[in-house]
């Protein structure tokens, strides 16, 4: 992971700090970021946290990937937490930001119908999966939002040389989050690609559903294209004068620090058996 001076001096001003200063206003934290962070629940665990150790409140605006990053680019966010990797460097190439920071990771699984009409169940990799759910025209679910996930399932599709579109009757863009999808897929019985987290995290309502490829955990996860790395950066206040800097670069070190990132890895173990996200560090 890269470091430039003037963000380790400032995070390690923030964590000596320990967010002591504390103005008479409350300072509000604009966090852009993915659904799949807020459907899995890993916000509502960690940011109580951060918001009492700072004296701060943390407005969350939960969208897809790419709509994250164009709030950031606007200015409309002191930080974002994303997970698509190219557009995460173009995001900093750009300058809206000065750097990014692994934050965690999961994967992504291929979750459908308990019934296999297109029979992947035994398959290993997503492509020969999505091969043969077209083959089949078994219904297919695409978040359609532009999120990360989303630019992973349009990966797989292009992998096999493929562009889906609204005229193929199976395929089912919907323009909504991870959870929206997943419940659609489940009401209708079709495929769909899913963050692992979101998934578990929502198993109990989708009785329909199962993961098909991915297997139980990351671990047995085989197709290792499948996994999913999460970033976060400040936005970059010469580039938008409006941000809060300062409070963003305190969350990140409080995100990084070793308590919230043991707090990430146990999310999860005790009522599914694993981690919903995987520290980075």
């Amino acid at each position: 992971m890269r470091t430039r001076s003037f963000v380790t001096v400032a995070i390690a001003a923030a964590i000596l700090s320990g967010c002591a200063a504390q103005p008479t206003e409350t300072p509000v934290l604009r966090l852009a970021t993915t659904t799949s962070t807020q459907d899995s629940g890993l916000l509502d665990a960690i940011l109580p946290g951060f918001e009492t150790d700072c004296g701060c409140r943390v407005d969350v605006v939960a969208v897809g990937t790419g709509q994250a990053l164009e709030i950031g680019a606007k200015g409309d966010a002191d930080v974002v937490l994303v997970h698509a990797r190219k557009s995460e460097d173009k995001f900093v190439a750009d300058g809206h930001a000065r750097e990014r920071f692994d934050v965690m990771v999961n994967d992504f699984v291929v979750v459908g119908p308990k019934d296999d009409p297109a029979r992947i169940g035994s398959m290993r990799l997503a492509t020969d999966a999505f091969q043969a759910i077209m083959d089949t025209q078994a219904p297919f679910a695409s978040r359609g939002d532009k999120s990360g996930t989303h630019s992973k399932e349009l990966s797989v599709w292009s992998s096999l040389g493929i562009t889906p579109t609204q005229d193929m009757a199976w395929y089912n863009s919907l323009g909504q989050g991870m959870g929206e999808t997943l419940t659609f897929a489940n009401e209708q019985r079709a495929y769909t690609l899913a963050d692992r987290g979101t998934y578990l995290s929502m198993s109990d309502k989708l009785s329909n559903l199962t993961i098909l490829v991915g297997g139980s955990n990351l671990a047995e996860n085989r197709d290792k294209a499948l996994l999913n790395p999460y970033g976060v950066m400040a936005v970059n206040p010469d580039v938008h004068p409006g941000v809060n800097f300062e409070l963003a670069t305190q969350f990140i070190a409080w995100l990084l620090s070793p308590a919230t990132q043991a707090s990430i890895g146990a999310y999860g173990v005790d009522k599914y058996g694993q981690p919903l996200f995987y520290p980075a560090k």
